[in-house]
């Protein structure tokens, strides 16, 4: 338990700080004493009070717009991706998304070292939403959805408040398949519970670091943590 409290605190700092990577660090941590099919769930209920604070702080920022097709896609993704988190070993795919997103980062590095800004485009809107639903679905990881809103919002803020929308609609829809398929039991939901204090003190030191940190070390970070969570998926799998 000491362990589990101690991976909650960190993820959620990082939560707080940039919008996501909580699963990324929740679920490395984790595995070592755990299967994923029983981290998956712990993390949804634990994180999904986060994604609501986060919104709500950023509610200003939020384009309905932006985030509203996109998660209609990521949620046509999370169907199979639930069915394969029950039934299949999904380790090729978590190897083709850990290379797809290594790249997406360093793309974005080399973009944020040259200043520049690339919009995305309805067609990897489509692609990248429906694989970051597979890849939400198996792993409750969000980071292709992570890169794809760093192209399409102007700053921290913005990113936060729109990406958390989304993983709150997907978290909403996942909750439910989880339950209907299984995968959450009431062990692992009252685990979940007893974690969000650990959450909640995690949450409130990231957002206050992020207030005090300027904003282009902020975004840094967001690229940081891309990279390494899709070398984490690589790794994991070597």
């Amino acid at each position: 338990m000491p362990w589990m409290l101690f991976s909650t605190v960190l993820a959620y700092f990082v939560k707080g700080l940039t919008g996501f990577a909580n699963t990324l660090i929740f679920s490395t941590l984790l595995s070592f004493t755990s299967d994923n099919v029983n981290i998956s769930p712990v993390e949804l209920i634990v994180g999904y009070p986060a994604n609501v604070v986060i919104a709500w702080r950023e509610r200003k920022k939020i384009v309905w717009r932006t985030c509203l097709p996109v998660a209609g896609l990521v949620l046509l993704g999370n169907i199979p991706g639930v069915f394969l988190l029950k039934t299949a070993d999904a380790s090729q795919i978590k190897l083709l998304f850990g290379a797809v997103i290594v790249g997406l980062g360093a793309e974005m590095l080399l973009r944020e070292r040259k200043g520049g800004r690339a919009r995305g485009s309805k067609a990897l809107l489509a692609v990248i939403g429906v694989l970051s639903g597979l890849l939400c679905g198996l792993y409750g990881i969000g980071a292709l959805l992570a890169a794809y809103m760093s192209r399409v919002t102007d700053e921290p803020a913005a990113f936060r408040g729109n990406l958390c929308v989304v993983f709150l609609i997907e978290n909403t829809f996942r909750l439910i398949l989880y339950t209907c398929t299984g995968i959450l039991t009431w062990p692992l939901f009252t685990q979940a519970l007893c974690l969000l204090p650990a959450m909640a003190l995690g949450l409130f030191l990231g957002i206050k670091c992020a207030r005090f940190l300027p904003e282009r070390v902020v975004r840094r970070v967001i690229i940081v943590l891309l990279i390494l969570s899709g070398l984490s998926l690589i790794v994991g799998q070597l």
